[in-house]
């Protein structure tokens, strides 16, 4: 079976929204074993809307289509789909009950653009999921083929969208393409490797793989979020599955060693959090250049309390000193990030300090350019620092700076902080 996506909006095509849909979408596919080789990106013109899902049906078996089921006038979607299986539009009541519950339950009354959403191609069936107001749409198109071709329709909202394609549509789709075997995938989160050293280093294990056919891997670039190095397998069953991906992880752990920082959903920070948690240490930040970034990123997960103890911004010179106690001296410099550290041990009365300090830029300051960066940590009183020149814009060096300070506090954290 091949399936195409086709996303909906013109904002699409302005670059006013990115679409993440379809690269979501697209990966979700292949993770369950589904072909797909085209995705299209089309605005809000019926016309066009209907050749795109024209095109896509004469070489796809199945077409998603992301967007416009909203209740405006350019969410059209529906009508589109109604042109192509050549039939009309009817409402259903009972659907426009569910919506109007909806508003209800939210304490807010449903204004009558909002029937438009209960308007569904005749013949088409609504996906029994349906977690906001715009309900999906699976519909049946006979093309002359041993079988029907089918359109699935969901919402733009991504959070809608995936519920609805993992709930429904993903299995549906397998259920269609006849696929009985699972298969699975495990992703190793790596920091501090290119994706070319990565591949270079694996290289052989690859080539292994081919041979035997028991997974495949990839490289997945995502930014100041590391390499994603993710391991897929088929098998009869989810057992079996696992058992693969749990001998492929050894082999690959093996190999690349200990930029390995986490699998799956795990973040630097979640990571970070559970090697402090297990020491039983506490965490203060002291962020300059990141302004408080990283101490979003560590909040972010739930549970943090019990390990982070707070944060200071101290973003003036002066503050740095009159706060945090660090000596006279230049705000960019391997001393400075060092003394924040052990300064907001003391301030917040926390085990471990982890410090920042630098020239995001875009100009350069005390003589330095944009993108020098000191990292300074204090362990039980125990300091060390890093310095990283990062050759980014404004945005990027404090992104990445946050991710680099984090794992440079977890390597510590795991081989200590070396002698004098």
């Amino acid at each position: 079976m091949k399936c195409e996506v086709v996303a909906v909006g013109t904002e699409l095509l302005l670059g006013q929204i990115v679409d993440s849909n379809s690269a979501w979408i697209g990966e979700q596919l292949a993770l369950v074993g589904i072909d797909s080789f085209f995705q299209t990106k089309v605005g809000d013109n019926l016309a066009r809307m209907v050749e795109a899902l024209e095109l896509a049906l004469s070489r796809s078996d199945a077409v998603i289509v992301t967007g416009g089921l909203g209740p405006t006038q350019d969410d059209i979607t529906r009508d589109a789909i109604a042109k192509v299986m050549g039939v009309g539009l009817i409402r259903d009541e009972a659907l426009v009950e569910k919506i109007r519950a909806m508003f209800g339950s939210r304490g807010r009354d449903m204004t009558d653009n909002n029937l438009r959403q209960a308007d569904l191609p005749e013949g088409a069936m609504v996906n029994p999921v349906q977690p906001g107001t715009a309900p999906g749409l699976i519909c049946e198109v006979d093309r002359g083929g041993p079988g029907p071709k089918v359109i699935y329709a969901v919402p733009g909202v991504p959070w809608e969208m995936k519920q609805q394609m993992t709930e429904w549509i993903l299995p549906d789709l397998q259920s269609r393409a006849g696929i009985t075997s699972v298969i699975g995938s495990r992703t190793l989160r790596t920091w501090g490797m290119s994706e070319s050293g990565l591949a270079e280093l694996l290289d052989d294990e690859i080539s292994r793989l081919d041979q035997t056919g028991t997974a495949t891997i990839a490289f997945l670039a995502s930014g100041w979020e590391g390499m994603k190095v993710r391991i897929t397998a088929k098998a009869p069953s989810e057992g079996e599955v696992t058992a693969v991906l749990s001998e492929e992880e050894v082999r690959v752990r093996e190999i690349i060693g200990n930029v390995v920082f986490g699998v799956d959903d795990d973040t630097m920070e979640s990571v970070v959090l559970d090697e402090l948690r297990s020491r039983g240490l506490t965490l203060g930040l002291a962020e300059s250049l990141t302004g408080g970034l990283i101490s979003s990123r560590i909040t972010s997960v739930a549970g943090c309390s019990d390990v982070f103890r707070g944060g200071v911004i101290p973003y003036d010179r002066r503050l740095k000193i009159e706060v945090l106690g660090a000596s006279d001296m230049p705000a960019v410099s391997e001393q400075m990030a060092v003394e924040m550290a052990e300064g907001v041990c003391r301030v917040l009365g926390t085990d471990v300090g982890l410090a920042v300090t630098g020239v995001a830029g875009p100009q350069p300051h005390e003589g330095h350019d944009p993108g020098r960066v000191w990292i300074g940590i204090s362990i039980n009183g125990k300091t060390d620092s890093a310095h990283i020149n990062f050759p980014y814009d404004r945005d990027r060096v404090r992104q990445f700076t946050c991710i680099s300070a984090l794992s440079f506090l977890r390597s510590r954290l795991i081989d200590g902080i070396p002698s004098d």
